[in-house]
């Protein structure tokens, strides 16, 4: 995977911006889905984190990068730059199951294509650390899954509290 042989500003903000762009999305996009059942209402959520959680991701490294006195100027904004876009790309990706699939299936489809995508970084970042990656993968993906778990939960219950009725 290319993230792993760049420069450090670059790896910094693309791997926060596919872990975030993944798990930030998946919630939404879980949480929307069970607790409004229409495709729209995902498809406005998932464009509306894409771009606003993007930008405030991006200015978030950017701020983070900047409190390192040892980061150039250049650093900072390299890793500014890649969080946006990749965070932005990656949250992009989860429009195309609710587009082509069925409510419920996209939702399958994106929490495969999501763990997939955590479980890829979080091999290729031990691996590449020379540690072994099964305690980061099995840390990661749990995350994960109580993000979709609990974002489900919420859902069902703004639903049933505001829908339902």
């Amino acid at each position: 995977m290319l993230i792993f042989s760049m420069k450090t500003s670059l790896k910094t903000g693309m791997s926060f911006g596919v872990t975030s762009g993944v798990i930030t999305t998946l919630g939404l996009l879980v949480g929307l889905a069970s607790g409004s059942e229409m495709r729209a209402v995902v498809i406005a959520g998932i464009l509306t984190i894409a771009i606003a959680d993007s930008f405030s991701d991006a200015l978030g490294i950017h701020i983070s990068q900047e409190s390192n006195p040892k980061n150039s100027h250049k650093q900072v904004w390299e890793s500014t730059i890649s969080t946006f876009f990749t965070k932005f790309l990656f949250a992009c990706t989860f429009i195309l199951p609710v587009i082509f699939f069925p409510l419920f299936w996209a939702v399958v489809v994106s929490c495969v294509w999501g763990l997939f995508v955590i479980t890829l970084v979080s091999y290729k970042i031990a691996v590449s650390q020379n540690k072994k990656p099964r305690h980061s993968v099995f840390e990661h993906v749990m995350i994960t899954v109580v993000v979709i778990a609990l974002t489900y939960i919420t859902g069902l219950g703004i639903n049933k509290l505001f829908v339902a009725n």
